[in-house]
């Protein structure tokens, strides 16, 4: 049976094109979540306004890759530690942020996070916001997939590239084969 996790960490579109990579992740959504405002567009989450955050949704199959390797791959390609910024991208739309699905994943996260700030795997300390899901909405159709549609656009290249490169190299053993 499928599970859903749903996590934000700057642009969708790095989220979508490194967890798209992944044997066992059946499907991911770009999308909003987090704010108050129903059924927001692209312009409205971008004015920063709507207090939504950008996110991806992943339908994954836990026997085949778990919530903790999802939560690895978060943890590899974004700043935990940036209040509303990832890179250039700023405003709490990029926030950093995790929202659960279940008790069980609530306390996965707890765990994972506790580990990190106990590792001291960054100097400065862990600003992820950690909140239950109340609804997400879906991002519109041209967000879908935008790194395999666009790999040549100048953001793609230069910011989606070389995370999508990261979790190549992180989770090589874990990839879908082409």
């Amino acid at each position: 049976m499928s599970e859903v996790a749903t996590f934000g960490g700057g642009c969708f579109w790095c989220l979508d094109a490194a967890f798209r990579q992944l044997r066992g992740v059946e499907r991911v959504v770009s999308g909003y979540a987090g704010g108050k405002r129903p059924n927001p567009t692209y312009a409205q989450v971008c004015s920063g306004a709507t207090g939504h955050a950008e996110v991806v949704q992943i339908t994954f199959d836990p026997n085949i890759v778990s919530y903790r390797d999802l939560l690895g791959v978060l943890f590899t390609i974004h700043d935990p530690t940036t209040l509303n910024r990832q890179g250039a991208d700023e405003g709490t739309q990029y926030r950093s942020v995790i929202f659960y699905h279940s008790p069980e994943q609530l306390a996965a996260v707890k765990e994972v996070v506790g580990d990190l700030e106990r590792d001291k795997v960054w100097d400065d300390p862990l600003v992820t916001e950690i909140a239950p899901l109340s609804v997400f909405y879906a991002a519109e159709g041209y967000h879908q997939d935008d790194f395999n549609k666009n790999p040549n656009q100048p953001y793609c290249s230069a910011v989606v590239a070389p995370k999508v490169s990261k979790v190549r190299k992180a989770y090589f053993d874990r990839l879908v084969r082409a």
